[in-house]
């Protein structure tokens, strides 16, 4: 991951915080001061907990577990989709789905159903409805889709979950917690940072800031991805490796020529007295 760069994040506008009535007194050591009724964010810790958050995510990455990021709000939906598409991580940009961690076995089943339409429509059974129930057949697969389309590769719990506005996403931040599941987050002015294990205060509102914070994540991830990729085709290259070829016995095969050399040695002998 690249270094963090504070002037970066204040072109970014990372630093701008809610208005100084909606704030929540456990963000206190991340605020710097109060400007026109509204709080600014140091940006000093914001970067260095980019830097911790990052670090974090790299080692669940090269684990090989899942993080799934998580942003209903409008300014985030899409940038997460992209940063998230792009390192093959999960996420849900739509409604969270109530027990989507707690009750992991039925959403499981969800997208095993929407692979069985899949497989319908590739075998032509799909052909064989009539022309109503396809339509509710497709009706079904575009609802799964949307809500369930971008952890269809999700087959066990994520390794950690990253959420942007935790206020928002409240549901998906209680189930994570019940589970243990450690969370990663931006944390605005207006939240709790003792709901997250890793905090990242910044501004969760403005694209700019999103955009920001979600690349110096994705990168994280990246890296981590690419350390594993590293590890495995060492190990694969290890294990192609032609074993050694046995080293000859030369030592006992001289000692047997010896053994035979002397007999015939004394019988020469013998012969000459």
């Amino acid at each position: 991951m690249a270094k963090v760069e504070v002037k970066e994040l204040l072109d970014a506008g990372v630093h701008f915080g809610h208005l100084t009535r909606k704030w929540d007194p456990n963000m206190a050591p991340y605020i710097y001061m109060e400007r026109n009724g509204i709080h600014i964010i140091n940006l000093y810790k914001t970067a260095a907990k980019i830097e911790e958050a990052g670090a974090a995510l790299k080692k669940i990455a090269a684990s090989g577990r899942k993080i799934l990021f998580v942003a209903t709000k409008k300014q985030a939906k899409d940038i997460v989709a992209d940063k998230a598409g792009n390192v093959n991580m999960p996420y849900i940009t739509e409604r969270w789905p109530g027990g989507m961690l707690t009750n992991f076995v039925t959403i499981r089943k969800a997208v095993k159903k929407m692979a069985a339409i899949d497989r319908m429509k590739k075998d032509g059974t799909f052909n064989t409805l009539s022309k109503k129930e396809r339509l509710q057949v497709d009706r079904l697969r575009a609802k799964l889709e949307k809500n369930l389309g971008s952890i269809s590769d999700m087959t066990r719990l994520p390794g950690a979950l990253f959420v942007v506005d935790i206020k928002r996403e409240h549901i998906a931040v209680k189930e994570a917690q019940k589970l243990n599941i450690p969370i990663f987050a931006m944390v605005d002015t207006n939240s709790d940072p003792r709901q997250v294990d890793f905090v990242v205060p910044s501004n969760d509102d403005a694209s700019k800031s999103i955009e920001k914070v979600l690349g110096y994540m994705a990168d994280a991830v990246a890296e981590g991805l690419a350390e594993r990729k590293a590890d495995k085709d060492a190990k694969k290259a290890e294990a192609e490796k032609p074993a050694p070829a046995p080293a000859e016995e030369a030592a006992p095969a001289q000692a047997t020529e010896a053994v035979v050399e002397q007999p015939a040695a004394e019988e020469e002998a013998s012969t000459k007295e």
